[in-house]
């Protein structure tokens, strides 16, 4: 299991780097004013910076129960990735849509394009991040 230094430390690195690439990218490709997008980028990265917190612990929990183990392979990692993804959706929403003057209907439009580009984004830092950051492979207990 990761403790909790490195998961603070994979918080702040996925957030700083997504919110580098997500302001100026989303600005353009939406047509929208570049401080809006940093607001909305901002806000965006801490909330996912907490939610990233809670449920990447609590995945590696449930994980750790169902398989004993919290290696990830590809299914995992897409499954990981869907998962964080919709509930960061629901906590989102209704914020973009309120800060842009927008409908619901408007702001989904607008949190499917940024959802796209952070599926791409966080199956690529963390596959990256365990890469560089590998878990330590603890021993199992000795039967006496």
């Amino acid at each position: 299991m990761r403790t909790i230094r490195d998961r603070v430390r994979h918080a702040l690195m996925f957030e700083i780097v997504g919110l580098a690439i997500f302001t100026p990218g989303s600005a353009i490709l939406l047509g929208q004013p570049v401080e809006h997008m940093g607001v909305i980028g901002i806000v965006s990265a801490t909330t996912a910076t907490l939610w990233n917190f809670i449920y990447n612990m609590i995945f590696d929990r449930i994980l750790l129960r169902w398989k004993g183990t919290v290696e990830k392979n590809i299914m995992t990692r897409l499954v990981h990735t869907g998962l964080f993804e919709a509930g960061l959706v629901t906590l989102l929403i209704p914020f973009i849509a309120w800060y842009l003057g927008i409908s619901l209907q408007e702001a989904i439009v607008i949190d499917l394009g940024i959802v796209i580009f952070y599926l791409f984004y966080a199956f690529s830092f963390n596959f990256l991040y365990d890469w560089v950051f590998p878990i330590a492979l603890q021993a199992k207990p000795r039967m006496a």
